[in-house]
């Protein structure tokens, strides 16, 4: 019996073929289980975007051209902002990013305010949350009139 008894040596190859397959599943694996979570996770966590550096921008809009009773969104750096004439025909500009869960807003000329269709927050015509779940106003713009041009800049 002492005869047929395998020596070591015979069973190395054999052992380092076995760890090879199993380093190769459980590698496999491993590569498998990352190609599926780390888009999950890229989804469920996105990037910073980082706030624009604009301070002003120029509209493309003539202020004869806005209407009294109107809004226009526009673009301001990588957010939109809101420009809104007022009834009583004065200008007016704000982040048209909603405080509560930064839906866009919108102007409606029917309830004469600013609207958030996410979760109907409103805001009067000075920015100032009035109704609805938005914690805080919308961020205001200053609003000058050069010619025939509307800049649009942050407040100081």
């Amino acid at each position: 019996m002492a005869e047929h008894a395998l020596e070591p040596e015979a069973m190395e190859p054999e052992a380092t073929r076995r760890s090879f397959v199993n380093w190769l599943l459980g590698t496999s694996a491993g590569a498998f289980l990352v190609a599926v979570f780390y888009p999950v996770g890229r989804y469920l966590v996105p990037p910073k975007a980082g706030e624009s550096a604009a301070a002003s921008v120029t509209l493309p809009v003539k202020p004869a051209d806005v209407r009294p009773n109107t809004g226009q969104i526009f673009k301001f750096g990588n957010r939109p902002g809101i420009l809104v004439r007022t009834p009583a025909g004065e200008l007016r500009a704000f982040s048209a990013v909603c405080t509560h869960l930064n839906c866009t807003v919108q102007y409606r000329a029917d309830i004469g305010h600013i609207w958030c269709a996410c979760h109907n927050g409103h805001f009067d015509l000075s920015g100032q949350n009035i109704a609805g779940p938005p914690p805080r106003p919308l961020d205001s713009f200053v609003v000058n009139v050069r010619g025939t041009q509307i800049v649009v800049s942050k407040s100081a």
